[in-house]
């Protein structure tokens, strides 16, 4: 009993101990954290705001405290702050121009990659410089990079130039070996969501409409990259046939892709010569992060709040959770509050909704769609289309007094699905599990995971989802000023580009978030206005006291290492967790 009382003990003073130790770590990180953000980033005069874009790039990136304290950073940039920076940079006269260097960079869209040149093409406008370097740039790099004043590749580099295919990845055979089948009811020819779980082609229907919309998508590339280099379309697209990736780095010269080749160390003698510096002289180099405390001299100040409420991810029902466990998801249960918020705020006088969502939950876009009629009749609401808003995406946006999108963003989709997991033969022939039932009614066993449906319940099923179809309809027509019968013969689940959805009258503008503020503030009929961004970041104390995110950091850690194939692993570790009934693009849409 002694020895008993002094494990006990010895237990005790150990966890003390350790709760001392991490409290004086933390204190100190807390410390630190404190004086680095009091601290005034003044911009040296002759200075280059240096852009090192690896990792991912997304709509936002949360400020993570957890993972700053335990040091489980994964690379991400956040357009909002790139746009920003990029913005500050053009009007502080300290800074020169700006360097590009390019490592494993990778965004959630072509729109984002848009948005990004967009602010640089902006910013050139101010007579100063871009100078982009890269080892090898991949298409949607090199696309970005093209806006640069100079271009420079390693000697030994690559550029991927072949053009842009978009891939599905079929997953019927993998559950049959499992003794799984998907059970489905859907509305629209053109509505493939389920085809990954039914098929192990592309229908004709989905061929016909993806084709379009890459080929949408490449020719705003094309158009962009060929006024950037004084290249013929012609001739960019004479390059992709030709598989010039293997190209020598001479030859990239040739083609008038790039202006030089050179090492790392060379281009510092590059930015120098722009910056007027002797070789014995330092870059005075900026950062985003640097940007990040520095005013904003195109930044709107007034006295009318234009709120940007910026929802991105998945469109889940709450805890219920999507196919993609992603961190950032659409949850219809916060969102819903948020705009009534929004709505009873005086100071706000109009909305700006960002939205970057392939859909999800039907249930989820319906509240949402509710929640922004409710908010259009306080004050005017704009829709930002990002990469994609489509599907229930599209859902949520219709409402809107005013649509805009980018001409690569995919959007469009108007249809919804049913799927059903049939694990029966999961449990009977390769778990050797048995049934019996008993039962009152007809229907009293609908749903049970001793059979599939039969066809009576999928002719139920179908009904029920035609009606689901034929209300998502209304709501687009209601909300662009069209019949039904208008809407239908653009909606089946067709996707378009904003491009092509601007001309079937989907969306009423191309352009970016800043056409959307400008709006919104046209809207509510006032010129005296300032910006606010939604959903407000969740302070530290509360990120500490919560849950810790070690799920999302594994899910992050995962992505990276399996690349194309996380999806795959996300939907069969998910596969139990999605709403029934699903209003959203197909789910692993890679376009290269």
């Amino acid at each position: 009993m002694k020895d008993f009382f002094k494990q006990v003990a010895a237990t005790f003073v150990g966890l003390l101990i350790f709760s001392i130790i991490s409290s004086i770590f933390i204190f100190i990180g807390l410390i630190g954290m404190s004086l680095s953000g009091s601290q005034s980033n003044t911009i040296k005069n002759n200075s280059v705001l240096v852009l090192n874009l690896s990792g991912s790039m997304n709509e936002r990136v949360e400020d993570d405290f957890q993972a700053k304290i335990t040091g489980q950073m994964t690379g991400q940039i956040g357009l909002d702050n790139l746009i920003s920076g990029i913005r500050k940079a053009k009007n502080n006269d300290n800074i020169k121009g700006i360097y590009m260097e390019f490592g494993a960079f990778t965004a959630d869209s072509y729109a984002s990659m848009q948005a990004a040149r967009n602010a640089l093409e902006d910013f050139k406008k101010s007579g100063k410089w871009i100078v982009a370097y890269g080892d090898i740039y991949t298409q949607s790099n090199y696309y970005l990079a093209s806006v640069a004043d100079k271009i420079y590749l390693n000697p030994q580099g690559q550029i991927d130039w072949r053009g842009i295919s978009a891939q599905r990845l079929f997953l019927k055979d993998l559950l049959a070996k499992f003794g799984v089948k998907m059970q489905v009811a859907k509305v629209g020819a053109y509505k493939s969501a389920t085809e990954q779980f039914t098929g192990d082609k592309m229908s004709e229907a989905d061929r016909e409409q993806t084709t379009a919309y890459i080929g949408s998508i490449w020719k705003n590339i094309l158009k962009e990259v060929s006024k950037a280099r004084n290249l013929s379309t012609g001739k960019l697209n004479e390059y992709a046939d030709s598989l010039i990736t293997f190209a020598a780095a001479e030859d990239y010269l040739k083609m008038k892709l790039i202006d030089g080749t050179l090492y790392t160390d060379q281009i510092k003698n590059e930015i120098k010569k722009r910056l007027e510096l002797k070789d014995s002289e330092d870059i005075n180099q900026v950062s985003l992060a640097d940007m990040a405390d520095e005013p904003d001299d195109e930044a709107y100040s007034g006295d009318d709040q234009i709120a940007i409420y910026y929802a991105y991810g998945d469109i889940v029902d709450g805890a219920a959770g999507g196919f993609f466990s992603q961190k950032q998801n659409i949850d219809a249960q916060t969102v819903c509050k948020d705009l009534e918020k929004l709505k009873d705020d005086e100071k706000v006088k109009a909305v700006v909704f960002r939205i970057n969502s392939g859909g999800g939950s039907a249930y989820a876009s319906e509240q949402i769609w509710h929640y922004i009629v409710e908010l259009r009749k306080a004050k005017p609401v704009v829709v930002s289309m990002g990469g994609m808003a489509a599907s229930g995406g599209y859902y949520v946006s219709a409402p809107a007094n005013w649509i805009i999108a980018e001409p690569t963003t995919i959007t469009g989709s108007i249809g919804i699905f049913g799927m059903f997991p049939d694990v029966s033969g999961l449990l009977k022939e390769k778990l050797g599990v048995k049934f019996d039932e008993v039962g009152t009614n007809a229907n009293s066993g609908f749903g049970t995971l001793s059979r599939p449906f039969n066809a009576e319940e999928i002719a139920y099923l179908e009904r029920y989802i035609d009606r689901g179809y034929k209300l998502f309809r209304h709501r687009v027509a209601e909300g662009r000023g069209m019949t039904d019968q208008q809407v239908e013969k653009i909606a089946q689940g067709h996707v378009f580009s904003g491009e092509d959805a601007l001309k079937i009258k989907l969306v009423d503008q191309l352009g970016g978030l800043d056409a959307a503020v400008k709006k919104a503030a046209s809207l509510a009929k006032t010129k005296s206005i300032y910006t606010k961004s939604y959903p407000e970041p969740v302070n530290w104390l509360d990120q500490l006291l919560g849950e810790v995110q070690n799920e999302s950091y594994l899910d992050d850690k995962l992505r990276a290492e399996f690349g194309t194939y996380y999806e795959a692993f996300s939907i069969l570790k998910t596969i139990n967790k999605q709403s029934a009934i699903q209003a959203r693009l197909p789910y692993m849409l890679k376009i290269n």
